[in-house]
């Protein structure tokens, strides 16, 4: 199998690159039959309003052609980003969102032909490496969680973010959270 090679994009080449970003996503997680197009879309316009964030960042993994990714941004100062979870929060969350110190790991996608070769781990870890924010925050949807995503994030040192409300029905999604390697 080819090697692969990482590279890191500015906001100009991640839109440039967005139409292959999307064939990743729509590969990397095999929507239901039919529905890759409805799928595609709704990438694209979640993909179209990440790159616009301040502090937007993104790593792709070329081998040769788009392998994967990984991106997000800094969370806003004045936006309480926990708002749709039902997760537990502290001050100290609280007092690093004030201050832009939460970057959010918004997507991590590699193919599944180069999955379990250490693709994801590497993304992750540069995409990390030049943070100055204190605190990072991914949501995972639960649908995704039985495909072995929380044990990927513990291994890396993530932790789940604790729920205070379970039983309200929410965005589907867990809230993991680390602070970034340094």
């Amino acid at each position: 199998m080819a090697e692969v090679y990482l590279r890191r994009l500015t906001r100009w080449q991640a839109e440039q690159q967005r139409e292959a970003v999307a064939d990743v996503y729509v590969m990397a997680y095999h929507g239901a039959a039919g529905a890759e197009y409805r799928d595609r879309t709704k990438f694209l316009r979640r993909f179209e309003q990440d790159v616009r964030h301040d502090g937007f960042d993104m790593v792709v993994a070329d081998a040769p052609g788009l392998a994967g990714c990984a991106y997000g941004h800094r969370l806003e100062r004045d936006g309480a980003w926990w708002a749709d979870f039902p997760v537990e929060v502290t001050p100290q969350t609280e007092e690093l969102t004030a201050s832009g110190r939460v970057f959010a790991l918004t997507e991590l996608m590699v193919l599944p032909e180069h999955r379990r070769r250490g693709v994801a781990t590497r993304l992750a870890d540069l995409l990390l490496s030049r943070l100055a924010q204190d605190l990072v925050v991914a949501g995972v949807d639960r649908d995704r969680a039985s495909a072995g995503v929380p044990e990927l994030l513990r291994s890396w040192g993530w932790k789940e973010l604790p729920t205070v409300r379970p039983t309200v029905k929410t965005s589907g999604r867990q809230v993991w959270a680390r602070s970034p390697v340094r």
